[in-house]
């Protein structure tokens, strides 16, 4: 079940003609944003099955770019997006991709700037719902509408149960969970969605765990 209520499938307040392919591309890239943690200086974005054909008369591209510009889904200053990426020399390029993907809605956002990059694959479900289904590499399902921690971690016994003990010790309630490694013993990823944005001090002791490489936040 995709939709919380009457007010899901109507969609969020926005700009833009499609809930689909203008709020859920916009959550899209604002996720992407929010896991790379600054502006890049770079952005390319793949486009599949119908974000592919109809983006730009959609307002696809200026969603996805005003989401990695930080907008939310109703901030006027979508509209301009493109141009905005311009005037602070941002790189931008958008592949239109022939593949045939499981969602038809699908935008893969690779942001890039000195200092590191990303790779995320998200899918706008509707009525401005996303999933992100892949990061990095690694295969995860986040819905992008509770606040949320990822971890990256060595594949060690003990790690989840650490992570999962320290948000216990504050209080942090465990929404959902889900664990995902590209091979046995190497590096995983924690995606773990919860109800109430997490304090920096927690994130600070997670980092500080054994086995733990790197932590980052979405906040709702």
């Amino acid at each position: 079940m995709k939709f919380r209520s009457v007010f899901d499938i109507i969609g969020p307040v926005m700009i833009g003609p499609s809930s689909s392919h203008t709020a859920g591309a916009a959550r899209i890239g604002r996720v992407a944003r929010h896991l790379f943690g600054r502006e890049p200086k770079s952005i390319t974005i793949s486009l599949y099955g119908s974000f592919a054909r109809t983006y730009k008369g959609h307002g696809t591209d200026v969603a996805l770019i005003g989401g990695v510009l930080d907008y939310d889904t109703f901030d006027e200053r979508i509209v301009n997006a493109l141009s905005i990426a311009k005037e602070k020399e941002i790189k931008v390029r958008f592949i239109e991709e022939d593949a045939i993907t499981d969602h038809p809605n699908t935008a893969r956002v690779s942001l890039k700037d000195d200092h590191g990059e990303i790779e995320l694959v998200g899918i706008s479900i509707g009525g401005g719902k996303i999933e992100v289904i892949e990061l990095n590499g690694f295969a995860l399902g986040l819905s992008g509408n509770s606040p949320a921690i990822l971890v990256v971690h060595n594949d060690r016994f003990g790690a989840i149960a650490g992570v999962s003990n320290t948000l216990a010790k504050h209080e942090i309630n465990i929404g959902h969970m889900n664990v995902s490694r590209k091979e046995k013993g190497k590096e995983a990823l924690m995606t773990i969605e919860v109800d109430q944005n997490i304090p920096q001090v927690v994130l600070d002791e997670v980092e500080l765990l054994p086995n733990i490489i790197q932590v980052a936040k979405i906040s709702d």
